[in-house]
């Protein structure tokens, strides 16, 4: 990468897997706010659901998500009876069930409920909700749990998609980070799921990581898609030990440079694209023929707490502790004290800590980021013609000097460089942020 690529890639900035970011949300968002807006999901419009279990049994070094180890089992039982509390509430504040398309479990470990806690809670969407029969099935999963009766059961469920963390397959860069798992591990896992059936896969690899280098990343590369998982989405670490007490048993002196990490993030686009793997958006690759490939070709690409996904729903209802929800008046986000969220749940209502109304223009600002992150250009007479974004405009010149992006009247498109750093072009965009990108991960 170019010297001027470098530079932009220290920047620290949001990832826009929401606009306003979570950082925006604040708690004047009621729980009145969230069951109106509940209430304003149409009756037929589907919906996307998305499911978060904060516990694992053990707690990786370089965990950044809301995630919490769980000993007892009595604890997991508790939660799992608190999620089909929580969607029989939502069920009760609607006029007519909802609509479910796609359907997504993240944690945290999700399969630490067990094949039949999963099941109590698939039963409880079953007998609220309307699930579609091609219902888009996903879970997120730890290799080194999942054994042939979960696989079983998993299938039984109709999940359609697993996402495996194997972050990388160097020993040394495992045990840096408490997360030891031989390649081994992961084959089995492979092996299990599709012998039930389950064929559907991605694996979500990590740089910026203790004693990472070029050449693991590279081997890491190959290991996986000798596998020939359908998706591979890479992300950079972000190290906030201030704020992921976990991470303080990092030593930081063996993180990689910001060079070091720019070199990274070459070696893995080289790797995965000799591999036939087509790039999506800044850090997600899939095989040609994927869903996520087809909907970056067409256009239709998106963007969401997922990250890229060629999820076309416009609402997403979040279950769960820190669970996030995009619904047609805003965002809410459930409580992430888990035993604040157990008690707000147990007591029959709405688990809401905070959240962000969305202004017109939010989500004219969200739709130029979105087209910016995930086709790379955006045209804004489209989107917002009555608008002139003439400071913002005069902010790309410098960008456009660096040759990041070329402004063609109001057609904004990023280069190839430019696209390593897109998310420091959105951020011209991002009316909150400006004054406090401080607290973000690096671009890359």
């Amino acid at each position: 990468m170019s010297a001027v690529v470098r530079r932009h890639a220290e920047r620290q900035v949001p990832r826009y897997t929401s606009y306003p970011t979570a950082a925006e949300f604040a708690a004047d968002v009621s729980p009145l706010d969230h069951e109106r807006w509940l209430r304003q999901i149409g009756t037929d419009e589907p919906v996307s659901l998305y499911l978060h279990v904060p516990y694992c049994r053990d707690i990786c070094f370089y965990c950044g998500c809301h995630a919490k180890m769980a000993r007892r089992d009595d604890v997991v039982r508790d939660y799992r009876d608190a999620l089909t509390q929580e969607i029989a509430t939502v069920a009760r504040l609607r006029a007519a069930p909802l609509a479910v398309a796609r359907l997504h479990w993240g944690g945290g470990t999700p399969s630490i409920l067990g094949g039949e806690g999963l099941a109590r809670v698939v039963e409880a969407l079953d007998r609220h909700f309307v699930l579609a029969a091609d219902l888009d099935h996903a879970i997120e999963l730890d290799p080194r749990y999942v054994t042939e009766d979960l696989a079983r059961q998993l299938a039984a469920l109709r999940v359609s998609r697993v996402s495996l963390g194997v972050q990388d397959v160097n020993s040394r860069v495992q045990a840096a980070i408490g997360r030891e798992q031989p390649t081994v591990v992961v084959a089995a896992a492979v092996h299990r799921l599709r012998d039930v059936g389950i064929d559907a896969f991605n694996f979500d690899l990590i740089y910026g990581l203790p004693l990472q280098t070029v050449e693991t990343l590279r081997q890491t590369c190959r290991t996986v898609t000798a596998f020939a998982p359908d998706r591979i989405a890479c992300y950079g670490y972000a190290h906030m030990p201030q704020r992921k007490a976990g991470q303080r048993r990092i030593d930081a002196a063996t993180l990689p440079t910001s060079a070091e990490r720019l070199a990274q993030a070459d070696a893995i686009a080289h790797e995965l694209l000799a591999q036939g793997y087509v790039r999506i958006g800044f850090d997600h690759y899939a095989r040609p023929d994927d869903p996520l490939a087809h909907a970056a070709a067409a256009g239709t690409l998106h963007r969401n707490f997922q990250g890229y996904t060629d999820d076309d729903c416009d609402t997403l209802v979040g279950f769960g502790a820190s669970a996030i929800s995009s619904l047609p008046g805003g965002y809410v986000q459930n409580i992430t004290d888990v035993p604040a969220y157990l008690r707000a749940v147990g007591g029959g209502g709405l688990a809401t800590a905070r959240g962000c109304r969305l202004t017109t223009e939010d989500r004219v600002r969200g739709r130029i980021i979105e087209r910016l992150l995930c086709r790379f250009s955006v045209d804004l007479d489209e989107i917002a013609p009555d608008q002139g974004f003439a400071d913002e405009l005069a902010q790309l010149q410098s960008l456009a000097a660096d040759g990041l992006v070329d402004v063609d009247g109001r057609v904004i498109t990023l280069s190839d460089e430019g696209r390593a750093v897109a998310r420091v072009v959105a951020t011209v965009f991002d009316t909150y942020s400006r004054d406090r990108l401080g607290r973000f991960s690096v671009a890359v």
